[in-house]
């Protein structure tokens, strides 16, 4: 295997925006991720949310990617709750998912910012461009060198 240092910061919402992840679920769903993330060998560092949306700040290893690793987890978490917690709202979780590579210098406030979103969000200080969740692909856009042109 080679070195590699890669940091994550990954968000998506439960189906509609539902307040699904009540505080006895939000428990027992973030136990379970830790377990699923720790046994596809992958580095949980941060997990948080509200009652419609998560934030993970995970590392994952290069031999699987990333959508992979998602698929994964909201498969696998949405199954569990759904059989082991008596619930009468089916929970699932929506389409689609944020990605955002982090540098290993912005991995500290990353984390800090995902273990408090309950404090952002009734102090709304949350960061706009982590919390816009669609279904919808929304690439970066491309930079052009003026000097490919001479």
């Amino acid at each position: 295997m080679a070195m590699w240092r890669l940091y994550y910061h990954l968000v998506w919402a439960t189906k509609e925006r539902q307040p699904l992840i009540s505080p006895a679920k939000e428990t027992e769903l973030y136990s379970y991720i830790i377990g699923k993330a720790d046994t596809l060998n992958c580095i949980l560092h941060a997990i948080g949310g509200t009652e419609n949306h998560i934030h993970l700040i995970v590392s994952i290893p290069p031999t699987q990617s990333i959508a992979e690793f998602v698929k994964n987890i909201k498969g696998s978490s949405s199954r569990y709750l759904n059989q082991t917690l008596q619930n009468p709202n089916k929970f699932s979780w929506q389409e689609g998912y944020g990605v955002f590579s982090l540098g290993q210098k912005q991995l500290d406030s990353a984390v800090a910012y995902v273990i408090n979103q309950k404090e952002h969000h009734l102090q709304k200080t949350t960061n706009s461009h982590l919390e816009q969740i669609t279904d919808q692909d929304n690439p970066p856009t491309r930079w052009h060198s003026n000097s490919a042109e001479n």
